[in-house]
């Protein structure tokens, strides 16, 4: 049976997955200069998806200024270190300016997740999907939200709406998985995630190992 695991939307093995940058710089349809701190995304804007070996790349057609770019680069460097505190700070900073950016919500939300505060994390995330609704990441940081809260039916709820928009998206694949077999002993759905993910990244040896345990359980 699996350790509680759960993974994250992240390219090697830093807090911010790759749609952080490109969520927030200048779409290249929008050749006009903006006015310091502008920022527009629609409430339900496209989400693009772009997968590749080592991760996934979720672009928003986002409009902001040179300046709050920067702004936000520098906090996303302040949570890859781990500096929870000041990484918030400067998030919410961005907020004030550019509130309807869905990235930004999903920062705060994988930063107060990691930094403990995980009402202010759930918060956040569903911030997040009320500006965008189809957004598989926060989808599966909700999950991981819900599920440490002990809150399980809804933690999979969340697992299964990020793959319903998304279904090759292992990282939930995997959460859904472990959520399945070590807290609400569906081993059917735990066989069938774990499966999934497996195919996605056949070099984890960890899932091997679980999965050939799960079958021996599933045969008692």
């Amino acid at each position: 049976m699996p350790l509680a695991s759960d993974m994250s939307s992240v390219r090697h093995a830093v807090l911010l997955a790759a749609l952080f940058v490109a969520a927030c710089s200048t779409s290249a349809k929008h050749d006009k200069p903006v006015q310091k701190a502008a920022a527009k995304v629609a409430p339900s804007a496209r989400v693009d998806i772009q997968q590749d070996a080592t991760g996934f790349t979720i672009l928003e057609d986002v409009q902001v200024s040179a300046d709050l770019r920067a702004e936000y680069e520098s906090a996303v460097r302040m949570l890859e270190l781990q500096q929870y505190e000041q990484g918030i700070a400067a998030l919410l900073k961005i907020v004030e300016s550019a509130a309807n950016v869905t990235a930004v919500h999903i920062d705060l939300g994988m930063a107060y997740a990691r930094s403990g505060d995980l009402e202010k994390a759930e918060e956040s995330l569903k911030k997040a999907l009320q500006l965008n609704p189809r957004h598989p990441i926060a989808y599966n940081e909700l999950g991981m939200v819900y599920r440490r809260k002990g809150q399980f039916t809804e933690a999979r709820a969340s697992y299964e709406k990020a793959l319903e928009i998304f279904p090759t998206f292992h990282f939930a694949q995997r959460n859904l998985a472990i959520l399945c077999d070590v807290y609400l002993g569906d081993l059917a759905c735990a066989l069938q995630h774990y499966t999934a993910y497996q195919q996605a990244a056949p070099d984890d040896a960890d899932t091997a190992k679980w999965l050939a345990d799960l079958s021996v359980r599933a045969k008692r």
